[in-house]
């Protein structure tokens, strides 16, 4: 299954971008407010949003400037969650965030509405900073 945000263009520099998204804690501020539960340890932080279960991403790739790859730390739903960030001049970038997980078809079919709308938030929540 493959999902993707809408682009947002960010009054941030693509450096500055980066490094707020490669700081684990930032990523609070871009959760939805329904959360309930946000802890950082190490390279990887877990949350928890009101009615779902919580979820461990891990920091598994960057590349500097221009994307992050989180993923999931448990084998049992392999996903990764990508954030590709674009230069538009030096105050202004574009990103987009890109899901790809592996789900049987009912799996799918459940969690895909919910999903979207969470990397849509992270998205629209990276555009108010």
């Amino acid at each position: 299954m493959n999902l993707k945000s809408n682009s947002i263009i960010s009054q941030k520099s693509q450096k500055e971008l980066f490094e707020f998204l490669t700081d684990l804690n930032n990523f609070e501020q871009l959760m939805p407010e329904n959360i309930q539960k946000f802890e950082v340890e190490g390279e990887s932080f877990i949350f928890g949003l009101k009615g779902m279960p919580e979820i461990r991403l891990v920091l598994k790739e960057r590349t500097e400037y221009s994307q992050i790859v989180l993923g999931a730390a448990s084998s049992k739903l392999p996903f990764t969650l990508t954030v590709n960030i674009e230069e538009i001049d030096e105050t202004m970038c574009e990103s987009t965030f890109d899901f790809e997980g592996s789900f049987n078809p009912m799996m799918a079919m459940m969690i895909k509405k919910p999903l979207q709308k969470f990397i849509d938030t992270l998205s629209e929540n990276i555009e108010r900073l």
